[in-house]
């Protein structure tokens, strides 16, 4: 008999579905997802040899769920059985059955156990129902009987189900709806009225809901919590270290349970995590969020943290990367239980690539690289070549028989993106900054990552969303040597606009002298933000305000730039200084000599302290807060309007205006009048008095555009939209002598002016200042 053609298939397969009770359409969805398919087939062939062609609806629809909620498809036959059986009858028992199948993976199963778990069995009757109801409306009926059918029913539903946990939702339901019927009785005009709304909150208090609210795994929350609040025991729905098995998409094998209980007996049930950058650039904004992720997430649950870095290509690795990368890392406030390399293990690597040729599961192959690229690379013609061939081979590529390119190991599988037979070994004959010539064949990062986890026994392996499509070969990978398998839970990146972050774009910004270095503070790597004078607590506040998202989260600068203030302003004391100089000579100065003005370093709270600053009858104020011609809305210094000096208790009024030839101002002559003998001024002014001269450097954004890499946005490249006016230096700027023994990153906050940091360029002579943020955040940038 010939065998049927696609067509028949499919018009079978569609027959097949509609009498599990599923649509046209949902059959012919059903049809497109091969997996699904299959499955549902198998579990109707088993429930039709059992029961006949004629499935009933509500067994049809616990068949379908089967199939399509199952992870491990060698359960599907046990729990097929269950649901023709009679023994699994209502969706709730399924879902406790397929929790059950999930957390105990290897056989056999504990048959009565299962059916404990899963409610087999177990009757609610009508009278149960009815008296849980009964409990549940008691409890609440002050409050049903003021808010009538407007009160939360839900919480009626939920009371009962948890006094009745296997009793069918719908006959709750029913049994909720009658009684409270019979409590209220039938629905008014005024219970049909809708619900007021409820009044707008003010604008102050909206930003401060906005401010408290956090995202995690991609709802909000508009209760303020901590980044360890986020990170804490169930918050992310993660599994408890040993039962990895639980995990989604977790593969397990007949070691899995040994392997295990190992694990558990190193570490104790303890949380281990590992931050493991590559040695060959600087750290940046996104790292910020995976170091709070992996520290924080160890930190919050008792656990451990290594800092490993992932030293597998010499040719791009370098000292200064290694030393500035655990530096930031500290910076943010962790420290690394301990610091390891990739590096450290490269034997037990290379012992068990050795192994992996001799189970099939990997050869050497003579591809070029630019043969195995892309999407639909041919297949390799070595793919098949003995393991006895390859271990000779290999050993080969250890003591440099082969050139660069000329030979690599590949692993023997196909990842989830396509990619068929990744790379585990290639050769380079660079010399290693810790093995020096040791070597001459470099493990992968698709080889050398889950491996390392393993020696680690790290129990959460957490990585950005791109990594997931090396999931697979992540877990087959440890399955294939019969090692430990860590989990790895992915996340979304933290990607901030108006910026580059890629290396290889920086080194672009370096070299054509858009930048100085990786630490200008136009960028957005940790060391730049450090110079410009961010706090580290406000990047970490940053981070917990974007939350641990699944998604990918790109935000505008200003946001990180408000975390600033909201740091600094506790932090950074007061000084004055004037950027743009304009002399003022007071006439009738009153006294003989320097009068010291106490200035409170936080006026907030002036328990924090003073500094005293010199006042002379010469001072400089801002040539802005000087007009020669009063303009409406102008509240500060004219001829015939005074304002008055911050922290003196002085009010000074112009008498005379000097000017150069070009008919410049160039100095003022003013009186001094007492603040409590005269009437109170529109303004009060900083002014500064015996200075220091010191540099100022103000920052703007970088690029003018958004997105600066998106030819879309920017046709030109990313290097065609530089901001011209990114960089602005005031090179004679005159700051008060408060700040005279600052070192450098110290900060301040410079009145009206913004916050200031001190820079490394600083010498004796003079100090350089870069300006961190504005005071106000400029309304043009949101």
């Amino acid at each position: 008999m010939a065998a049927a053609g696609p067509g028949e298939a499919e018009a079978e397969a569609l027959r097949v579905f509609t009498a599990l009770g599923l649509s046209a359409d949902k059959a012919r969805e059903t049809l497109k997802n091969e997996a699904l398919s299959a499955l549902l087939r198998q579990a109707a062939a088993q429930a039709q040899g059992a029961l006949g062609p004629a499935i009933d609806r509500a067994t049809g629809t616990l068949l379908y769920n089967v199939a399509s909620r199952l992870k491990d498809p060698k359960r599907l036959g046990f729990l097929v059985g269950c649901v023709i059986s009679k023994k699994i009858v209502t969706d709730l028992q399924l879902s406790a059955a397929l929790d059950y199948v999930k957390s105990h993976p290897l056989d056999p199963i504990d048959v009565a156990d299962f059916e404990h778990t899963c409610g087999v069995g177990v009757a609610v009757t009508p009278e149960q129902i009815e008296e849980a109801v009964e409990a549940a409306i008691s409890k609440h009926r002050a409050e049903l009987l003021a808010e009538r059918y407007r009160f939360n029913m839900g919480l009626l539903m939920g009371e009962a189900r948890s006094r009745l946990k296997w009793a069918d939702g719908k006959i709750i339901k029913n049994e909720v709806d009658l009684q409270v019927l019979h409590l209220l009785g039938p629905k008014t005009e005024a219970d049909l009225e809708k619900k007021p709304k409820a009044a707008k909150a003010k604008p102050a208090e909206v930003e401060k809901r906005r401010k408290a609210a956090v995202v995690v795994n991609g709802a909000e929350s508009l209760e303020e919590r901590s980044l360890m609040e986020q990170l804490r025991g169930e918050a992310l729905k993660f599994h408890k270290p040993g039962e990895n098995y639980k995990a989604d998409g977790y593969v397990t094998t007949p070691h899995t349970m040994a392997l295990l209980k190992q694990h558990l007996e190193i570490t104790g049930g303890q949380v281990r995590t590992r931050f493991p950058p590559e040695p060959n650039g600087i750290l940046h904004i996104g790292h910020a969020k995976a170091i709070n992720f992996n520290f924080g997430y160890a930190k919050a649950n008792d656990g451990i943290c290594f800092l490993r870095y992932d030293d597998t290509n010499p040719e791009k690795e370098e000292e200064k990367y290694f030393t500035a990368i655990r530096e930031m890392v500290e910076w943010l406030g962790y420290e690394p239980y301990a610091v390891t390399h990739a590096s450290d293990y490269f034997d037990q690597l290379y012992a068990w690539a050795v192994e992996l040729i001799q189970r099939g599961h990997a050869y050497v192959c003579h591809q070029k690289v630019e043969e195995i690229k892309g999407h639909n690379p041919p297949p390799s013609p070595w793919r098949d070549r003995p393991a006895e061939e390859s271990l000779l081979l290999f050993e080969g590529m250890r003591k440099g028989k082969f050139e660069e390119g000329e030979a690599t190991l590949r692993m023997k599988l196909v990842m989830e993106d396509g990619k068929m037979d990744p790379v585990a070994y290639r050769i380079k004959y660079t010399p290693h900054h810790r093995s020096g010539d040791a070597w001459c064949i470099y493990p992968t990062y698709d080889y050398t990552h889950c491996l390392c986890d393993s020696i680690e026994h790290i129990t959460h392996s957490l990585c950005t969303k791109e990594f997931q499509a090396r999931r697979s070969s992540y877990f087959w990978l440890c399955n294939a040597l019969d090692v430990y398998c860590p989990v790895q839970w992915e996340y979304g990146r933290l990607n901030l606009l108006y910026t580059v972050v890629s290396k290889r774009k920086i080194i672009r910004l370096v070299e054509t002298g858009a930048v100085r270095d990786w630490d200008d503070p136009r960028l957005f790597t940790l060391t730049a933000l450090r110079r410009r004078g961010f706090p580290s607590e406000a990047i970490n506040n940053f981070c917990a305000r974007v939350g641990v998202t699944v998604a990918q989260a790109t935000m505008e600068p200003h946001l990180l730039e408000a975390c600033v203030r909201d740091v600094l302003n506790e932090q950074a004391p007061r000084a004055m200084a004037v950027l743009d100089p304009l002399r003022v000579t007071i006439t009738n100065f009153p006294a003989a000599k320097a009068l010291e003005v106490p200035v409170p370093n936080f006026p907030a709270d002036e328990t924090k302290g003073f500094h005293h600053v010199p006042f002379l009858p010469t001072l400089y104020i801002e040539q802005s807060d000087f007009r020669e011609v009063l303009e409406k809305g102008y509240k500060r210094l004219t001829p015939g309007q005074p304002v008055g000096l911050r922290h003196t208790g002085y009010i000074i009024a112009v008498q005379n205006i000097i000017k150069d030839a070009s008919g410049h101002v160039t100095e003022l002559e003013v009186t001094c009048t007492r603040s409590d003998a005269a009437e109170k001024p529109k303004a009060f002014i900083h002014w500064v008095s015996e200075p220091l001269v010191c540099e100022v450097r103000l920052y703007e954004r970088l690029f003018l555009h958004k997105n600066p890499e998106d030819p879309a946005e920017v046709p030109g490249g990313f290097l065609s939209d530089l901001n011209p006016d990114s960089l602005q230096v005031v090179e004679d700027a005159l700051v008060d002598r408060s700040v005279r023994v600052a070192r450098p990153f110290d900060r301040f906050q410079f009145e009206r002016l913004g916050y200031f940091s001190v820079d490394p360029d600083s010498t004796e002579e003079k100090v350089v200042f870069n300006r961190t943020v504005t005071l106000k955040e400029d309304p043009g940038k949101a």
